[in-house]
């Protein structure tokens, strides 16, 4: 029986990638490239400094609500945050709608930051604790397999679109497609006040520090390793390890989060060039990008469930550590500009590869959490993925200027290698989920050797 708090977090997450996925995901991006393009020259930049200019003011507005959300979630209420945050999502989403230029898009974009920030850390807290800890990879692999088949499926409906209204770069056919994708994003804000207390766990969803591994209890034989009963007991060494995994374990959110702040601060000099990487080197039209961007999400929404049930059996750090590493291959190898038929190959597999290990790194961290910080600890997953995404697509902007993508492509892969390596040390320090442990094996049975022989 699924917790229908976590239903509703389904719904408001498949509804939130749907809508982004058509008007956010990339039609954004190359309308303001076409706005930039189209006009005499606005603030003397570039159209590709323009666009990362304008992410970083969704980054600021995240700036100033993500923290603020995350303390209202935890010492005020889940639902009220979401409520608020719904509201100025609501604004935010009326100004894109229905304004027009530069201006419009520029303050809908910012009031669009203050909703991720208020809203994300609220819900991501009403979902952890709505969740078993140690069990809750499969919750969140479904959650992030929702968002990226929403993501994904955003593209593929952009095609219905784009065949209808015509396959061309132009700004009013591209305001069109917007449209319909905000107005899923609207209801999206509304399904956050289905919201309800009374759904959430108690202890079972609690840091695994605080009483997961309270179960490991010494055996008989005191510090001696040997049990005098029980063959499934626990020993003495078990424990001794298990109090210095505990004491290590404090530090490994802290170590998660650095990663996460240094990945999304790489992400973000690229993703949300992508689009107009493809228009502008590869001269693709709008319908060739909606496929590739398309098929890439629904590959990772693949990627992220066979990931999931891998990291059971083989961990999920140990996961994240190679996915990643594959991930930053794939980004070098975009760096050469190959055939187009081995570069969509490339997009493919660099997307896929690196947004499978998001939920298992969110997992990893909300176990060793306790319940009433999570509402910081996920505004400060929020930042990572959302603040530093964005300003960082300013940079991004700088970087490629006019069309240098492979200098940008390899100072970001650079940068993966620095948050991926940094989660190498934990490997040996993190549990594994409750349904891949194995019971503790019995102790060695002395044998007896008859006397006289």
């Amino acid at each position: 029986m699924i917790n229908q708090n976590v239903k509703t977090f389904y719904t408001f997450t498949g509804l939130q990638s749907l809508g982004r996925g058509i008007w956010m995901g990339n039609i954004l991006s190359l309308y303001i490239v076409l706005l930039a393009e189209s006009s005499t020259g606005i603030l003397g930049l570039t159209p590709n400094e323009l666009l990362g200019s304008t992410s970083a003011v969704t980054g600021v507005a995240m700036l100033v609500s993500v923290l603020p959300g995350g303390v209202l979630a935890d010492k005020w209420s889940i639902k009220g945050t979401l409520m608020l945050a719904a509201f100025l999502g609501s604004v935010g989403l009326g100004m894109l709608a229905f304004g027009s230029g530069l201006s419009a898009i520029v303050l809908g974009l910012f009031f669009w930051g203050l909703f991720q920030g208020l809203s994300r850390p609220a819900a991501e807290t009403m979902l952890a604790n709505s969740t078993v800890s140690g069990e809750r990879s499969s919750i969140y692999a479904r959650a992030h397999v929702i968002d990226q088949i929403g993501m994904g499926t955003g593209p593929l409906l952009n095609i219905i679109l784009f065949l209808v209204l015509g396959d061309r770069w132009e700004l009013p056919i591209l305001q069109r497609v917007m449209l319909v994708g905000i107005l899923f994003s609207f209801a999206s804000a509304l399904v956050l006040l289905n919201v309800r207390k009374e759904h959430s766990l108690g202890d079972e969803s609690e840091a695994l520090d605080r009483g997961h591994d309270a179960r490991l209890k010494p055996s008989s034989g005191p510090d001696t390793g040997q049990s005098s009963g029980d063959a499934g007991a626990v020993t003495g060494r078990q424990v001794r390890r298990e109090k210095f995994r505990q004491g290590a374990g404090r530090f490994i959110p802290h170590v998660f989060l650095a990663s996460s702040f240094i990945i999304g601060f790489g992400a973000g000099m690229t993703v949300k060039f992508f689009p107009v990487f493809f228009r502008s080197i590869y001269g693709f039209q709008p319908i060739a990008v909606q496929i590739v961007m398309g098929v890439g999400l629904l590959f990772t929404a693949a990627a992220t469930m066979a990931a999931q049930k891998l990291s059971v059996k083989r961990g999920r750090a140990e996961m994240i550590v190679g996915l990643q590493s594959l991930s930053i291959a794939s980004l070098v190898g975009m760096a050469f500009y190959p055939s187009v038929w081995l570069i969509i190959p490339l997009f493919i597999f660099r997307g896929a590869l690196m947004n499978a290990t998001t939920p298992l790194s969110r997992t990893i961290v909300m176990d060793y959490v306790p319940k009433k910080r999570r509402g910081v600890w996920s505004s400060l997953q929020t930042v990572a993925w959302g603040l530093f995404w964005n300003v960082s697509a300013m940079l991004g902007g700088f970087l490629i200027g006019d069309d240098n993508f492979r200098f940008a492509y390899l100072i970001t892969a650079g940068i993966y290698v620095l948050g991926t390596v940094i989660i190498i040390p934990l490997i040996p320090l993190i549990h594994r989920e409750q349904g891949s442990v194995a019971p503790a094996p019995a102790p060695p049975v002395e044998k007896v050797i008859p006397a006289g022989k």
